[in-house]
């Protein structure tokens, strides 16, 4: 038998260089990571740059850096790793999920990471930011440019004079990196306070104090006895505290929930605008967020910063926001006018010829005198207003005046207070004085709308005054309206504002409804997913604060006179003549309802594939109606917006518009099959039109003959079905029989499962025994050994104490043996004169005692032993 082949593998080709040689950035094309923590010990700011050869984001991406570099080279170190190749050691230590991978170092900390566009001016932007994180504020002058800034500030004072750093400067320095970690859009600017009188403007007096500048809420101070003064806590605190009027969105590129999340929040007005991070000055940015300070301030009094009301001017103690000043830039920011709680409203016309319209200012008052302490102008309630506006419907005809040259008031109790009640005064505008105002008042388009009494459109078109330029053809007529300042505070329709550079995402723009043939890329639209309406703000109009302060005017009103937004498909062209009419968002009111003809309108979706395999019904139905009492249509609802009562969920859908009454359209039921017979029968039975009136003789003929051939084919198809049915039954007889024969099987398998849960619980109960025995004898075997080395110890005492009684028994045998032969010297001198009869006694005597003391230590040696 041969062995199977083994794999053949072809090893990957070795990396080549991905930047230039003559590049400022350093490729390390092996995936060196060791070398490049190497190279990062002598220098203070490093890029790494980690890319993938292959990957298209890194190759545009490459040029950007390459820029970024030329400029920057002399005080950043730019470092390119090749994190793709597998025996590099950045593909072994690092696990990236996608590619490429910004990480910026500023001495010891980081890595900070970079997420932002990958386009040049941005990635200077944050490498800049990173390389001086903290903003040293001087003068007083830098102090108002920093707090006029509509990113969120935080500021700390410190003295330098005790010692180049003072005691919490790197903790404020530290805490300014963590916050372009945690946020790489850098929304938060960090500055320094070095001078004394500076910080005292800001109620800031004790060095290491940090400051959180707020526009529309009050600011705070940092509490170091409540938290402890820490990087992480301080960059924390202003993360959660910071006041964001205005956001920037920036997609990434890739699948995301970015904009479904923030448009989840709530309306929001999506603003895109040419935005480069780079320049110095941005007043369309200043004006934008302007805007947004007004429509946020909800305070009504300057309490909130009584510490910076001075700064601007020492002279006077408020400013006014409407009064423009030069030398003052920071005092219209916390400017804030006390505006009474009026509401304006439109009546209808007297009669359809009339050329009057009766606008009425509605506003809460206090009555006084029923209360002894002054009575302030409270502040507006959005439901006090809705009150007071359903009490001015109920009694909206005494104001029905064809012609009033004064102004009429009339007071309406409250519903919820005594001490309330409700005023409006009207009075009478003349159509042709508002026409000739609004020619000569270019900048204000005056919507072609009316409301009724309830706040119904009516299908006339008409000019009326508009809430934010009524001031300019009604001078002499003293009513308030809405205005912009604390407006999201004041109705339920608030707003929420991001900005987008149309340099990067002007395609999300052209979705909303922008144009693409348009040079200068600004843009502002207002989306409500829970309406599912969108608002586009006319794009011949400047993108200027007064045309975004009226766009927000209009759509927070309590009937927003803006008309919804509907996208079209650009792609259809109408030059050419067909059988079936392709209706747009634009040709939908013209083609359905303005026409006098029947219409059959199909809604069906380009990914839709039963809808593609009824277009042939359709031409054939297209061709058998007379084009002169029928048209055959169809919409794409993908790629077109549709008015919301003619929406659907189910593709495809037919819906059938009778010429005489077009809004009583019928759905063609969804039980019956879409064919050409069923189709038919469906428009003759709602459709004004015989049968004889419908069809020519040459429309019956081929009417017949299509009949003909489908009932032939039906035949064929019962056939088929009869065929098909006694298979089935055949099938099911086998399929009855193998049911049976499973459940027996079931059954035994029942049966041998009780079996088995039997066996497992004797099972479980012997484990359970085993286990007791197991620890039982382990418990025996544990007191076993204790006693085996308590036996062990003695024994080896007992060993020791052997050793010294042989060594004691071996010396006393040789002074024992060194006695006896001094006493037989001495003994064989004493008996050479004795006679032969004493020897044998005294030696008798003498070997007596010697075995005495023989026996003696034999009998301590077998004691010893018997005790070992």
């Amino acid at each position: 038998s041969c062995s199977r082949a083994k794999d053949v593998t072809m090893p990957a080709k070795l990396p080549v260089n991905f930047f230039s040689a003559r590049s400022p950035v350093i490729d390390l094309f092996r995936g060196q990571l060791d070398y490049a923590d190497h190279l990062r010990q002598d220098s203070d700011i490093v890029l790494y740059f980690f890319y993938a050869p292959w990957c298209g984001q890194s190759i545009a991406a490459r040029e950007e850096i390459e820029h970024v570099a030329s400029r920057l080279s002399d005080q950043v170190l730019f470092v390119a790793v090749n994190c793709w190749w597998n025996q590099g050691k950045c593909r072994k230590q690092k696990h990236f999920f996608y590619f490429p991978v910004i990480h910026l170092y500023h001495r010891s900390f980081g890595p900070i990471e970079y997420k932002g566009p990958m386009s040049a001016v941005y990635i200077e932007k944050f490498v800049r930011r990173v390389m001086t994180p903290l903003l040293y504020i001087s003068s007083r002058s830098k102090l108002l440019d920093f707090l006029s800034n509509y990113e969120p500030g935080v500021l700390g004072y410190f003295e330098f004079n005790a010692s180049p750093q003072p005691p919490g400067y790197l903790t404020f320095f530290t805490s300014a990196l963590h916050s372009l970690k945690k946020d790489y859009l850098g929304t938060i600017r960090f500055g320094v306070i070095t001078d004394k009188r500076v910080a005292e403007e800001i109620s800031l007096v004790h060095s290491g104090s940090v400051y959180l500048h707020r526009h529309v809420n009050t600011s705070l101070i940092y509490q170091n006895d409540i938290m402890n003064y820490t990087a992480e806590n301080i960059c924390k605190w202003a993360l959660e505290n910071r006041e964001m009027l205005i956001r920037w969105l920036r997609p990434h590129g890739g699948k995301s929930l970015l904009l479904n999340n923030e448009l989840k929040k709530g309306p929001a007005l999506l603003i895109f605008i040419p935005y480069n991070p780079l320049a110095e000055i941005h007043p369309l940015l200043d004006e934008i967020t302007k805007v947004a300070l007004e429509y946020h301030n909800c305070n009504k009094s300057q309490a909130a910063e009584p510490d910076l009301q001075h700064l601007g001017d020492t002279d006077s103690p408020a400013f006014d926001s409407s009064v423009p000043d030069a030398h003052v830039k920071l005092s219209e920011t916390f400017s804030i006018t006390k505006y009474p709680c009026c509401n304006t409203v439109v009546l209808p016309q007297w009669h359809s010829i009339s050329r009057t319209h009766n606008v009425c200012e509605l506003c809460i008052n206090q009555t006084l005198g029923v209360k002894p302490n002054k009575v302030h102008v409270p502040h507006c309630n959005f439901l006090e207003i809705e009150a007071a506006l359903d009490s001015f419907y109920l009694q909206e005809h005494t104001f029905f005046q064809v012609i009033s040259n004064t102004i009429e008031c009339s007071n309406f109790l409250s519903f919820y207070s005594p001490f309330s009640y409700y005023t409006a005064c009207c009075r009478t505008v003349n159509r042709h004085f508002l026409s000739f105002i609004s020619s000569e008042k270019t900048i204000f388009q005056t919507p072609k709308v009316a409301f009724s009494s309830h706040g119904k459109k009516d299908n006339t078109q008409r000019s009326i005054p508009h809430i934010e330029d009524r001031n300019c053809f009604i001078p002499d007529l003293h009513i308030s309206g809405i205005n912009i300042t604390g407006l999201s505070c004041r109705t339920n329709k608030t707003l929420n504002l991001y900005l987008l550079d149309s340099n990067l995402f002007w395609i999300y723009a052209e979705r909303l409804g922008a144009s693409r043939s348009t040079h200068l890329k600004e843009f502002a639209a207002i989306v409500d997913l829970k309406e599912e309406v969108h608002y586009v703000l006319d794009q011949n109009q400047s993108l200027v604060g007064s045309t975004l302060e009226n766009f927000i005017k209009n759509f927070s009103i309590l009937y927003s006179p803006l008309k919804r937004h509907l996208v079209d498909d650009p792609s259809v062209h109408f030059h050419e003549q067909r059988v079936i009419t392709e209706v747009t968002t634009n040709t939908f009111h013209d083609t359905v309802f303005l026409s006098e003809k029947n219409v059959l309108l199909l809604y069906y979706a380009q990914w839709c594939g039963f809808c593609a395999s009824l277009n042939h019904v359709f031409i054939q139905l297209a061709r058998l109606l007379p084009p002169d009492n029928f048209t055959v249509a169809r919409i794409d609802i993908t790629r077109n917006d549709l008015p919301w009562e003619f929406m659907t969920d189910r593709l495809p859908t037919i819906l059938f518009f009778p010429h005489q009454r077009k809004e009583r359209s019928v759905k063609f039921p969804e039980d019956f099959s879409i064919s050409l017979p069923n189709l038919l029968k469906f428009i003759l039975h709602h459709s004004s039109f015989s049968s004889s009136e419908l069809c020519t003789k040459e429309c019956l003929h081929k009417e017949t003959v299509l009949q003909q051939g489908h009932i032939s084919h039906l035949e064929r198809e019962i056939q088929k079905l009869r065929s098909e049915i006694s298979a089935l039954h055949q099938a099911h007889d086998q399929l009855e029989a193998q049911l049976s024969e499973a459940k027996r099987e079931e059954h035994r398998l029942q049966q041998q499962k009780h079996t088995l849960e039997k066996q497992h619980k004797t099972l479980q109960l012997h484990s359970e025994q085993l286990q007791a025995t197991y620890d039982q004898k382990n418990q025996e075997l544990l007191e076993m050994a204790e006693k085996l080395q308590e036996l062990a110890d003695a024994s080896e005492n007992l060993l020791k104490e052997n050793t010294l009684l042989r060594i004691l028994v071996a010396s006393r045998e040789g002074k024992l043996q060194s006695k006896d032969e001094i006493k037989e010297s001495l003994q064989s001198e004493q008996t050479l004169s004795e006679d032969d009869v004493s020897v044998p006694t005294a030696t008798a005597t003498l070997e007596e005692k010697r075995i005495d003391n023989i026996d003696t230590i034999e009998t301590e040696h077998s004691s010893g032993n018997r005790t070992e």
